[in-house]
Protein backbone atom coordinates (compact mmCIF):
# COMPACT_ATOMS: atom_id res chain seq x y z
CA UNK A 1 0.00 0.00 0.00
CA UNK A 2 1.33 3.54 -1.05
CA UNK A 3 1.06 6.32 1.47
CA UNK A 4 1.62 9.59 0.49
CA UNK A 5 4.02 12.10 2.38
CA UNK A 6 2.52 14.33 5.02
CA UNK A 7 3.67 17.78 4.71
CA UNK A 8 2.17 20.11 7.02
CA UNK A 9 -0.22 23.10 6.16
CA UNK A 10 2.32 25.88 5.50
CA UNK A 11 4.55 23.35 3.47
CA UNK A 12 1.32 22.87 1.01
CA UNK A 13 0.58 26.33 0.85
CA UNK A 14 4.13 26.95 -0.18
CA UNK A 15 4.07 24.13 -2.69
CA UNK A 16 1.54 25.70 -4.31
CA UNK A 17 2.52 29.15 -4.28
CA UNK A 18 6.11 28.98 -3.87
CA UNK A 19 8.69 30.79 -6.26
CA UNK A 20 8.84 34.29 -7.24
CA UNK A 21 6.69 33.56 -10.96
CA UNK A 22 3.59 32.19 -8.77
CA UNK A 23 3.07 35.24 -6.09
CA UNK A 24 3.68 37.59 -9.15
CA UNK A 25 1.13 35.98 -11.66
CA UNK A 26 -1.16 35.70 -8.91
CA UNK A 27 -1.14 39.53 -7.66
CA UNK A 28 -2.09 40.23 -11.52
CA UNK A 29 -5.18 38.10 -11.70
CA UNK A 30 -6.66 39.79 -8.01
CA UNK A 31 -7.10 42.71 -10.40
CA UNK A 32 -9.07 40.33 -12.93
CA UNK A 33 -9.24 38.10 -16.27
CA UNK A 34 -6.07 38.14 -18.19
CA UNK A 35 -5.12 36.88 -21.66
CA UNK A 36 -1.63 35.02 -21.81
CA UNK A 37 0.05 38.18 -23.42
CA UNK A 38 -1.78 40.15 -20.96
CA UNK A 39 0.06 38.18 -18.11
CA UNK A 40 3.19 38.46 -19.95
CA UNK A 41 3.88 41.87 -20.13
CA UNK A 42 2.75 42.92 -16.56
CA UNK A 43 5.16 39.70 -15.24
CA UNK A 44 8.07 41.37 -16.43
CA UNK A 45 11.05 38.91 -17.57
CA UNK A 46 8.94 35.73 -17.35
CA UNK A 47 9.57 33.74 -20.67
CA UNK A 48 6.79 32.33 -22.37
CA UNK A 49 7.64 28.34 -21.31
CA UNK A 50 7.99 29.33 -17.80
CA UNK A 51 4.31 31.51 -17.85
CA UNK A 52 2.93 28.12 -19.30
CA UNK A 53 4.57 26.27 -16.99
CA UNK A 54 3.64 28.05 -14.14
CA UNK A 55 0.04 28.29 -15.11
CA UNK A 56 -0.10 24.72 -15.66
CA UNK A 57 0.29 24.28 -12.82
CA UNK A 58 -1.45 26.84 -10.80
CA UNK A 59 -4.64 25.33 -12.84
CA UNK A 60 -3.70 21.92 -11.69
CA UNK A 61 -3.82 22.63 -8.03
CA UNK A 62 -7.15 24.35 -8.53
CA UNK A 63 -6.33 28.04 -8.09
CA UNK A 64 -6.57 29.32 -11.10
CA UNK A 65 -9.23 28.98 -14.23
CA UNK A 66 -8.37 28.55 -18.02
CA UNK A 67 -10.90 29.44 -20.52
CA UNK A 68 -10.70 28.99 -24.10
CA UNK A 69 -12.95 30.43 -26.63
CA UNK A 70 -13.83 28.48 -29.58
CA UNK A 71 -12.60 31.52 -31.77
CA UNK A 72 -9.96 32.14 -34.58
CA UNK A 73 -7.21 33.30 -33.62
CA UNK A 74 -6.92 31.19 -30.01
CA UNK A 75 -8.72 33.16 -27.16
CA UNK A 76 -7.63 32.33 -23.78
CA UNK A 77 -8.31 34.00 -20.61
CA UNK A 78 -7.05 32.83 -16.99
CA UNK A 79 -8.49 34.10 -13.60
CA UNK A 80 -8.77 32.89 -10.04
CA UNK A 81 -11.12 30.57 -8.60
CA UNK A 82 -12.97 30.83 -5.36
CA UNK A 83 -9.63 28.97 -3.98
CA UNK A 84 -7.24 31.28 -5.25
CA UNK A 85 -8.30 33.84 -4.01
CA UNK A 86 -8.90 33.05 -0.98
CA UNK A 87 -4.49 33.27 -1.03
CA UNK A 88 -5.10 37.22 -1.70
CA UNK A 89 -5.13 37.61 2.54
CA UNK A 90 -2.27 35.37 2.90
CA UNK A 91 -0.13 36.99 0.29
CA UNK A 92 -1.23 40.44 1.57
CA UNK A 93 0.23 39.34 5.09
CA UNK A 94 2.87 38.52 3.43
CA UNK A 95 3.71 41.66 1.63
CA UNK A 96 3.12 43.66 4.67
CA UNK A 97 5.65 41.39 6.61
CA UNK A 98 7.97 42.12 3.88
CA UNK A 99 7.72 46.22 3.95
CA UNK A 100 8.17 46.06 7.42
CA UNK A 101 11.40 43.74 7.60
CA UNK A 102 13.01 45.47 4.32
Amino acid sequence: MKTDKIICPVEKTLEIIGGSWKVRILNELFTGTKRFNELKKCVNGITQKMLTQQLRDLESQGIINRKVYAVVPPKVEYSLTDLGMSLKPILDAIHEWGKSHL
